[in-house]
Formats: structure tokens, C-alpha cells, sequence
């Protein structure tokens, strides 16, 4: 199962080398996303190379991982292992659902506030500089050797959305291999189950996707009265 879609993201990425062909196809991306203003728009800049030896083994890990993945919508959310950027000097870890309202304090999404707790888990670099590189990033890191590499790399995040709870998976990748999360993926779990489970990204990271869900949640919780808080 896992072979043909990797052939044909592989015939992709070879075609997307192709410039006219990249660029027709951002266009239509770009078109397609105008009413969903909330998602990121697909930008890939002439000079990157998109079908290399480390793109392919990038396409296959991400695929790979997604197959492999615990976490399915309705069933249990994995609880893994995350380290917190304001603990990283002791080294201590915590679980995912310990970041549930009412466990430990949180950070949350403002617009979303009443209804979610929101919380970011920083995992390994989609384009490391001295892996499939990207000319587009805003920063050139290279892979995480260390749990000290990933923390000053989420610490990059936190200095730009500092309103926001981060934590960074840890050198196991065990939140990401739990969640296929690789490149990024959105999900929300309530009551420690998978109740929304966004795409792959970057394609399927469809932030207008998780608005809904939370539209719609915030609409049943007006209508039934009952304050319930999810996890985001």
C-alpha cells in the first residue's frame, strides 16, 4: 500500500522540477485557497530542487510514518512523551493530556480560549539544512543530534508566537511517530480521543478545517449550555 503512493509523490516532485509546471500548478493552489484565507498558501521558490535523493527519502519517511501511526480518529490519543521549553534544564518530560485544562496551566488559542486548550509540539525539521533543504525557510537549522538542538529550535518559535504553549517531542520522535505528524499535522482530542485529525502537511494542513470544528463544537455547547473543554 505504501509503494504506490510514494511513486506517485515521487513522480510529483519530478515533474514540480519541471518550472512551468511548478509554477501552473502554485497558481491553482493559490486560486483554490482564496476562500479559505486561514490556510497557509504553498510557496516554493524556482530554486529549490524537489525531486533529490533527501526529498524522496523525506516523501517515504513522512508516508511511512503515516501508515505506522497510532492515533486514528475515534480511537485513544496517545499520551507521549513531550519535554516543556521551561523545564529543559532538568530534563524532565511530561504527557501530552497533562496540558488538559484543569491539569496543569496552559497557554491557550485567544479566539478559541472558552472552549480549547491549544498546544504546539515541536518535532524534527521537515527541511533540515544538511537534508532536503528548503531556500524558502526562514531559518536554516540542521537535524536535531540532541534534545539541546531541538529545544534552541523550538525556542526560535516561542521568541516568534509567544502566546503560545510549546513543547518539543523528544529525540525519539515518539509524539510524532504516534501521530504521523511529519511534515505537520493538526488534531484535536477531547475526552483523550482523536475527534479531528487533520492532513498531512503541507498540503492537508487545512487550518480552516479545525475552525470549523471548533465553530461547530462552540455552536452544540451554546445550544446544549454545558461547558466542556477540548484539546487542541
Amino acid at each position: 500500500m505504501l509503494l504506490p503512493r510514494f511513486l506517485l509523490a515521487a513522480l510529483t516532485l519530478w515533474l514540480l522540477d519541471f518550472l512551468c509546471i511548478r509554477r501552473k500548478l502554485l497558481m491553482k493552489m493559490r486560486e483554490s485557497d482564496l476562500a479559505s484565507p486561514d490556510d497557509p498558501p504553498m510557496c516554493v521558490s524556482d530554486s529549490n530542487k524537489m525531486f533529490t535523493l533527501e526529498s524522496l527519502r523525506a516523501v517515504w519517511y513522512g508516508q511511512k510514518l503515516d501508515f505506522f501511526k497510532t492515533a486514528r480518529l475515534g480511537g485513544a490519543a496517545p499520551n507521549t512523551e513531550v519535554v516543556p521549553l521551561d523545564n529543559a534544564r532538568r530534563r524532565g518530560t511530561r504527557r501530552i493530556l497533562d496540558y488538559a485544562r484543569g491539569r496543569r496551566p496552559l497557554r491557550v488559542a485567544r479566539q478559541y480560549a472558552d472552549i480549547a486548550d491549544s498546544l504546539l509540539v515541536y518535532i524534527e525539521e521537515a527541511h533540515p539544512s544538511d537534508g532536503w533543504v528548503s531556500s524558502d525557510a526562514p531559518y536554516q537549522i540542521p537535524r536535531h543530534r540532541c534534545l539541546e538542538d531541538r529545544l534552541r529550535a523550538a525556542e526560535l518559535m516561542n521568541q516568534k508566537v509567544p502566546e503560545s504553549a510549546i513543547v518539543v517531542d523528544t529525540m525519539e520522535n515518539s509524539s510524532n511517530s504516534a501521530y504521523g505528524a511529519y511534515f505537520e499535522r493538526l488534531y484535536i482530542l477531547k475526552d483523550e480521543k482523536v475527534v479531528y485529525q487533520g492532513g498531512r502537511g503541507p498540503e492537508g494542513y487545512r487550518i480552516s478545517e479545525l475552525r470549523d470544528w471548533l465553530e461547530r463544537y462552540r455552536n452544540e455547547l451554546e445550544a446544549s449550555d454545558a461547558p466542556v473543554v477540548v484539546h487542541v
